[in-house]
C-alpha cells in the first residue's frame, strides 16, 4: 500500500517550472522593458525643449492608444499564429524606434513616432502572458507570473536610471541607441524559444478582421475593471514624479522607478506564492488598498523622506498587483481564446495608464506647482479606493474563483490522500 502511495505521489509529480524557456523569456522580458523604460524620465524634458511643453501629457497617452487599439489584434493573432512571432514583432517596434527618436527633432514627428511605439507594448507582453499561461500548471501561475515579473521589474528599475545617466552623462541620441540596442538583443534570445500553441496557422491580413466578440473577452471582465482603476496611478506617477522629483531636489529623475521597482522585488521573491495560497481576490484586496495609501502619501509629500516612502508603497503594491491580476485573469480565460483574454487586461492597463497621463498633464498645465501634482495624486487615490471598493464587493458576493481547474483540483487531492 505504501509503495503504491508512493508511486500515485511520483507519477502525479508536478513538473518543473523554471525550464530553459522559462529563463529564456523572462531575459527577453527584462531586455525589453529596459528597452522602452529607460527614455520615459527624460522625455517630458526633452519634448519642453522643443517646444512641446502643452503636450506633455500626450508622451505616455499616444504610446498607451495604439498599444490598446493593437490589444484585439495582438491577442487574436497570439491565438492563431503563435505567441513568439507576436513577442519578435514587440521587440521589433522597439529596436525601429529607438534608432528613429535622435532624427525626428520637431514636436508632431517625436508625437507621431510615441504612437508608433505603443505598438510594441501592445503586442509582446500580450504574448508573453499567454506563453507563460501554456507552460505552467493552473495551481503555480501567480508564482510563474510573480517570478517573470521579477525581471520586468528588473528592466522597469535599471531601465530609467541607466536612461537618466546616459542622458545627462553623454547624450540624449546615446541613450535612444541603447534603448535600440536592448530591444534587438530580447529579439535574439526569442528565436531560441518554441512555440506553445499547438495549432498554428500562417499569418494573412485577413486575420486582422476583427468579430465583434474578438475585440473584449468578457470573461476577463473583472480583471479589466480592476487593473483599470489601479493603473490610472501608473499614468500620473509617469508624468507628475519626475517634475516632483526636480521640486525636490533629486537630480536624477529615474530613482523614484528604480526605488519603487526594488521594492516590488523583494514583495515578489518573499510573496509569490500568495495568490495561490490565498486566492486572487484576497491578495488584490491587499495590495491596492497599499496602493491608495501610495497615492495619498505622494500627495502629501514635502519632503524626501515621504517621496521614498511613498514610492516603496507604490513598489510593494504593484509587486503583488501585476502577477495577481495577470493569473486571475488566466484563471478565468478558456485556453482557445487565452490571448484575447489578455489582451483584454491589457486594455485596461494601457486605458487607465493613457487617462491618467492625460488627466495629469491637463492639471499640471492648468494648476502651477505643488497644488497641481498634489491634485493629481488625491484623485488617483480616489479612483484605487473605488477598486478597493469593488473588490471587497465582489469578494463578499463570493466570487472567489477556484485557482486549479476542477480535475486537476481532484487529482492534487488524491495524490495528497484527501477524500
Amino acid at each position: 500500500m505504501l509503495a503504491r502511495s508512493f508511486s500515485t505521489r511520483q507519477t502525479h509529480r508536478a513538473p518543473s517550472l523554471y525550464t530553459l524557456s522559462f529563463w529564456l523569456l523572462a531575459l527577453s522580458n527584462f531586455l525589453f522593458c529596459a528597452s522602452f523604460s529607460m527614455m520615459i524620465p527624460e522625455l517630458p524634458a526633452y519634448l519642453t525643449k522643443m517646444g512641446g511643453k502643452e503636450y506633455v501629457g500626450l508622451i505616455i497617452a499616444l504610446f498607451t492608444l495604439t498599444a490598446g487599439i493593437s490589444r484585439p489584434f495582438s491577442g487574436k493573432i497570439t491565438d492563431t499564429v503563435g505567441r513568439v512571432p507576436v513577442m519578435a514583432f514587440g521587440s521589433i517596434v522597439c529596436f525601429v524606434c529607438g534608432l528613429l527618436y535622435p532624427y525626428l527633432l520637431t514636436v508632431w514627428g517625436f508625437l507621431t513616432l510615441r504612437l508608433i511605439h505603443g505598438f510594441s507594448t501592445g503586442t509582446k507582453p500580450t504574448a508573453t502572458a499567454a506563453y507563460v499561461a501554456d507552460m505552467v500548471p493552473a495551481n503555480r501561475r501567480g508564482e510563474a507570473m510573480g517570478t517573470l515579473g521579477l525581471f520586468t521589474a528588473m528592466g522597469m528599475s535599471l531601465g530609467p536610471a541607466v536612461g537618466s545617466w546616459l542622458a545627462t552623462d553623454f547624450s540624449m541620441q546615446i541613450m535612444f541607441w541603447t534603448s535600440s540596442a536592448f530591444a534587438l538583443l530580447s529579439i535574439v534570445i526569442l528565436l531560441q524559444m518554441p512555440e506553445t500553441l499547438v495549432n498554428t496557422q500562417p499569418f494573412r491580413f485577413s486575420l486582422l478582421r476583427l468579430k465583434k466578440n474578438e475585440i473584449f473577452d468578457k470573461q476577463a471582465l473583472s480583471p479589466f475593471i480592476v487593473l483599470l482603476l489601479q493603473s490610472f496611478s501608473s499614468g500620473v506617477v509617469l508624468i507628475v514624479v519626475p517634475t516632483l522629483s526636480t521640486s525636490l531636489g533629486i537630480a536624477n529623475k529615474g530613482l523614484f522607478f528604480s526605488v519603487y521597482t526594488i521594492a516590488s522585488l523583494g514583495i515578489r521573491l518573499l510573496f509569490s506564492r500568495s495568490s495561490d495560497r490565498y486566492g486572487r481576490l484576497p491578495v488584490l484586496f491587499v495590495s491596492t488598498s497599499v496602493l491608495v495609501i501610495s497615492m495619498v502619501l505622494l500627495m502629501l509629500t514635502d519632503s524626501t523622506a515621504w517621496f521614498w516612502t511613498a514610492a516603496v508603497f507604490y513598489g510593494m503594491s504593484w509587486g503583488m498587483n501585476s502577477p495577481t491580476v495577470q493569473a486571475w485573469t488566466a484563471d478565468l480565460s478558456d485556453e482557445k481564446t487565452r490571448g484575447r483574454a489578455m489582451a483584454t487586461m491589457y486594455i485596461a492597463l494601457e486605458a487607465g495608464i493613457g487617462l491618467g497621463a492625460v488627466g495629469a498633464g491637463w492639471v499640471l498645465n492648468n494648476r502651477v506647482g505643488e497644488s497641481g501634482m498634489a491634485a493629481s495624486f488625491g484623485v488617483s487615490a480616489l479612483i484605487a479606493l473605488i477598486a478597493v471598493g469593488y473588490l471587497g464587493w465582489f469578494w463578499r458576493k463570493g466570487n472567489q474563483q477556484r485557482l486549479i481547474p476542477m480535475n486537476e483540483a481532484d487529482e492534487m487531492a488524491l495524490v495528497d490522500g484527501e477524500p
